[in-house]
């Protein structure tokens, strides 16, 4: 059946029903489409439009075409253009006539928008608490192993020493962002478009409030113009999957060079890892890859929803129907790539031994200068002293801390005995006890926060 057709004399074209129809993708909000439905026979009976027992029974019929849905029962038909088409088609079969007031007073414009706030809505809502399953797992193991000190990395060469859990801890905040980027798309997103019509509003008393209220929205739109047009709901959300998808790639980069032989640093469980078909001693990060590559679709599908919706008139053109495939492969990716990312941190092992390893005298060279500033130099001329202790000891092929006294004298005479002290990583550390620092005390007041957050 088609919703339309009225003034037409020719059928459509095959090749167009085909280019047309978007059923094969927006099947998906069966549930939130019969949901507004249901909804909306109750207020056309407030509205005197249907009477009560039209009401029961276009709400008993949608709850058959629901569970066929669920079932896996239903069966759509070549005419089902979308899924309003195909739930009214099935409505209809089910009940008869009545089943062609439902919808009196609506469009599909209306009608979709509502669909997909609904739908995005229950997923936003699914991913924070997955955002939060991913946070809990970084905080378990930042507190399993506050003991080991690494090295902290900038351009991707040693820099200072650091705590692994503080490091594990800067994506617990990258993640915090993410689940307040999402809550605050949220915000947007629960405003209830239903009853704008296909542009213009309604005339049939239809109470906009108590429709958006029995549906869980938080407001309704205020222009019905913009009511039909509006995506920046789905804008938001994509840029927020979009930046949470780096963070994640970020992460994975992290891992992929950490877990590999050259660092050893950690080990990734088998559970999320592959083998080679031709070299059997292979065991690839597979897991922290594909994380890293779906970045890449996360990011397409943002960009791809800008440029439909850049050159648009207002209110409703067919190009929004362009929206809901990005959208769903955005939650989709998201959803299957956070619990993988909280299992892998989970089972995470560590190498102790590898990262204090990898810890050398030159990543001490700030403690030298700020040795050198509690002795009254300023830190640029410190800084200029250090580094050409630096450039003494790759000259001579020395580690910093067998340097003889005579020897840090011939660069400065301000080097005394105690210059030793500074060759102590945990000391290093220790002295990082800033709020946000790396010491042990800054990184559990760190932890304690995470889990306040986590909390609310």
């Amino acid at each position: 059946m088609k919703l339309w057709g009225g003034r037409f004399t020719q059928p459509t074209d095959e090749l167009m029903e085909r280019f047309n129809r978007s059923f094969d993708f927006d099947w998906r909000l069966y549930a939130a489409d019969i949901r507004g439905s249901m909804a909306y026979a109750k207020a056309l009976a407030r509205a005197g439009i249907v009477t009560d027992e039209e009401r029961g029974l276009l709400i008993e019929g949608l709850s058959q075409v629901l569970a066929e849905f669920e079932g896996g029962t239903f069966q759509p038909a070549p005419g089902d253009e979308d899924i309003h088409t195909a739930v009214e088609r099935r409505l209809q079969e089910l009940i008869g006539p009545v089943a062609g007031k439902l919808h009196t007073g609506r469009s599909r414009n209306d009608q979709v928008v509502t669909d997909v706030r609904l739908y995005l809505m229950d997923h936003l809502d699914r991913l924070d608490g997955l955002l939060g399953d991913l946070q809990a797992a970084i905080v378990e193991q930042a507190g399993a192993h506050l003991e080991l000190l690494m090295p902290g990395y900038t351009h991707l060469q040693r820099a200072q020493p650091v705590r692994f859990s503080h490091w594990l801890l800067s994506y617990f905040w990258m993640l915090q962002r993410d689940r307040e980027r999402l809550r605050d798309a949220r915000q947007r997103t629960t405003v209830c478009p239903l009853g704008s019509g296909a542009l213009a509003g309604h005339s049939l008393d239809i109470d906009r409030e108590s429709l958006a209220g029995e549906l869980g929205f938080e407001a309704i739109s205020e222009n019905s113009i913009d009511a039909v047009s509006d995506r920046d709901f789905i804008l938001e959300s994509l840029a927020a999957g979009a930046i949470l998808g780096i963070h994640l790639s970020r992460l994975a980069e992290d891992l992929t060079l950490y877990c590999s032989a050259e660092f050893a640093f950690v080990e990734l469980d088998e559970a999320y890892c592959t083998g080679s078909s031709l070299m059997p001693q292979k065991k690839n990060p597979d897991s922290v890859e594909l994380m890293r590559g779906k970045a890449g679709r996360l990011v397409g599908n943002l960009v791809s929803l800008l440029v439909t919706l850049k050159g648009l008139p207002s209110a409703y053109d067919k190009d929004l129907q362009e929206d809901k495939e990005p959208l769903f492969d955005t939650l989709d990716t998201v959803e299957l790539a956070l619990p993988v990312a909280a299992g892998m941190i989970r089972t995470l092992s560590v190498n102790p031994d590898r990262m204090r390893a990898a810890l050398d005298d030159s990543m001490l060279a700030t403690d030298l200068a700020d040795y050198l500033v509690r002795k009254g130099v300023p830190f640029r001329q410190a800084h200029d002293i250090v580094g050409r202790v630096v450039r003494y000891g790759i000259e001579q092929d020395k580690r910093l801390r067998d340097l003889s006294l005579a020897e840090w004298e011939t660069v400065s005479p301000l080097f005394e005995a105690d210059v030793a002290d500074v060759f102590d990583f945990e000391r290093a550390v220790e002295r990082k006890a800033s709020r946000g620092g790396t010491a042990r005390s800054a990184v559990e007041a760190q932890i304690a926060r995470a889990r306040a957050l986590m909390a609310c």
